[in-house]
């Protein structure tokens, strides 16, 4: 993209521009009827991060919970305030920890990650037809 361009937009750039011969929509690099592309991969199982927070937040709700009920208090404070308080606390502590144990589990996958050869198959609906 040259200086006097604005982004998004495509310009004359050679680059950009489909090779002479190639279907527009196509694969790059595949031409029908061709011997499919192979390609090395790397797989593995990352965890998802929100499940991770919303329980961590959950957590942190039950022991405010605990923590305001179960525990003898000062009898100055009533239970549903010192709820509400430790409910704000506990439940950010919660997010931030099943967030740090997410990022645990992430790393540990990154370790055990496998590499596995794929190759392009045709779309069920394309038999030829144009």
């Amino acid at each position: 993209m040259s200086s006097h361009e604005t982004p998004g937009t495509a310009g004359n750039d050679p680059q950009r521009e489909p090779a002479p011969g190639s279907v527009p929509g196509s694969v790059p690099g595949s031409v029908s009827g061709s011997v499919p592309e192979r390609r090395e991969v790397t797989v593995r199982r990352a965890p998802k991060y929100v499940p991770f927070l919303i329980l961590g937040g959950l957590v942190g709700v039950a022991v405010a919970a605990i923590i305001a009920y179960a525990l003898p208090g000062d009898e100055g404070y009533d239970a549903g305030s010192v709820f509400g308080f430790f409910m704000v606390l506990c439940a950010a502590g919660g997010v931030i920890l099943g967030a740090l144990v997410a990022l645990v589990l992430d790393r540990m996958s990154v370790r055990r990650a496998e590499r596995a050869v794929v190759e392009s198959a045709p779309d069920a609906d394309d038999d030829g037809r144009a």
